[in-house]
């Protein structure tokens, strides 16, 4: 047999080996099953819609409030997390032009010169200008693989990109909301501290006639103290929130320009869109599917290390072969050189191990985190759902409570009442005043969650 053809031959079996080498990735199976919890039933599920999202409404649209849009935009254009999010795309980019540009031939040239002289003898000049260049054949898929798991990363690292700008939208839009509630409880507070500092001098008018004890007196002004108390708390929380608001984009603590809680306008109705959608429409579930295709991509690469790396290399010279031609002439030459690994200590076994390990790794996050997503939007469901029934049965106590307040005030003043009756009706008040202050914020954020929750905000 002639070398020719023992080649030939050599060559086809290796052609025919590595055909599956550059394999694309696939999309595998996920469970989306029940991805999504009904807010009201204990026993079904959602089901998944996908014609509309909530999710793909634009932020601008879910959050109207002009100051809280302004607020929005300066944490996009100044937020250290974001800035550094689009610093990590750029350089991911530049890996992937590195990963391209390994299949063209590298060249260099380093011209040298020499002057040589010996005893009385005449100097001798030397001189060369090499240019040689060097080309990997990718005939067994190596680059081809490390190219497509560079791209796949650069993908994965923009999702992270709009993961970070969907928290940050979202989180100023919680911060501002709880901002705005803690207005409204202040007001809230400051209202009841009047009207408990009208009991108090009721009962120290009631003293002052002989029907009431200085006891009565001394609970009324402790309860006044109290409502003062929770004033002063209420200020600390406002201006903790502040901080970190104004932390959140990208500026030293100062107070936040906002409007009013019930000035909000958000939607009451939402179409979720779940199921397969999450696979695209959250970035970070889709990042993680990104990583996936790059541990694909990573095996492809450790299968390809069994196979012979194949390199050319030519190089030219311009000489005159120290000094005896003059002028110089072309010295060219070309080299070929196949390396087939044979025994490397288990490594290249090892690595293809270890590479399908994380592949199973990556697909294991994969899964979580389509199932996390789900999570989260049945919590934001199931949290509008109860927030909103609570705040609706808080409004009919209030109502009852208020006119407690008025009846028990009355029947103290004639004697039908105790002052801790009194005192017990204006707290209940205040604190039913607040719950329902709170419960119509939760409404609020679970609407944000859920924005957030069905990829929203990264637009």
């Amino acid at each position: 047999m002639t070398m020719k053809k023992l080649m030939t031959m050599l060559s086809a079996i290796l052609l025919m080996s590595s055909c599956g080498l550059y394999n694309k990735y696939e999309r595998p199976d996920v469970n989306t099953v029940g991805l999504v919890r009904d807010a009201v039933s204990d026993v079904d599920t959602l089901v998944s819609n996908t014609d509309e999202n909530f999710g793909n409404l634009p932020w601008r649209q879910l959050f109207t409030d002009p100051q809280l849009q302004a607020l929005i935009d300066k944490g996009l254009a100044n937020n250290a997390d974001l800035l550094n999010a689009a610093l990590n795309v750029k350089m991911v980019e530049e890996q992937v032009k590195v990963a391209k540009l390994a299949f063209v031939p590298s060249v260099a040239i380093a011209p040298t010169g020499t002057i040589a002289k010996f005893g009385d003898n005449p100097a001798t000049k030397s001189y060369t200008l090499p240019i040689s260049a060097s080309w990997d054949v990718d005939l067994f898929g190596n680059l081809l693989s490390q190219k497509r798991s560079a791209q796949m990363q650069l993908l994965a690292t923009k999702d992270y990109q709009v993961v970070v700008q969907t928290n940050i939208v979202c989180g100023i839009a919680n911060l501002y909301y709880t901002l705005l509630m803690l207005d409204r409880q202040l007001q809230v507070v400051n209202d009841m501290a009047g009207l408990v500092h009208e009991t108090w001098d009721m009962m120290q008018l009631q003293m002052n006639l002989g029907r009431a004890r200085s006891t009565s007196v001394q609970s009324a002004e402790a309860n006044y103290y109290s409502v003062q108390a929770q004033a002063a708390d209420l200020k600390r929380q406002i201006r903790e929130m502040e901080n970190s608001l104004c932390l959140l984009i990208g500026e030293p603590g100062h107070q936040i320009a906002r409007s009013t809680i019930e000035e909000q306008s958000l939607p009451a109705t939402f179409a979720t869109g779940v199921g397969i959608q999450l696979l695209s429409n959250r970035a970070d579930v889709h990042a993680a599917e990104m990583q996936l295709a790059q541990c694909f991509y990573d095996v492809e690469t450790a299968r390809s290390r069994f196979y012979p790396q194949i390199n050319i290399t030519g190089t030219g010279a311009f000489t005159n072969n120290n000094g005896m031609a003059n002028p110089g002439k072309w010295l060219l030459s070309a080299v070929g050189s196949l390396v087939q690994p044979v025994f490397q200590h288990g490594q290249i076994v090892a690595g293809l191990k270890v590479a399908k390990w994380q592949q199973e790794q990556a697909f294991n996050t994969w899964q979580n985190a389509v199932l996390k997503a789900g999570t989260e939007v049945s919590n934001a469901l199931v949290l509008y759902n109860a927030s909103n029934e609570k705040s609706e049965l808080e409004g009919k106590q209030i109502k009852v409570l208020e006119k407690n307040v008025e009846d028990t005030k009355q029947l103290y003043q004639s004697s039908g009442s105790s002052y801790l009756e009194v005192i017990s009706a204006e707290s209940s008040l205040l604190s039913a005043r607040l719950s329902k202050v709170a419960d119509d914020f939760y409404k609020m954020q679970a609407v944000v969650n859920l924005y957030q929750a069905l990829g929203g905000g990264g637009k």
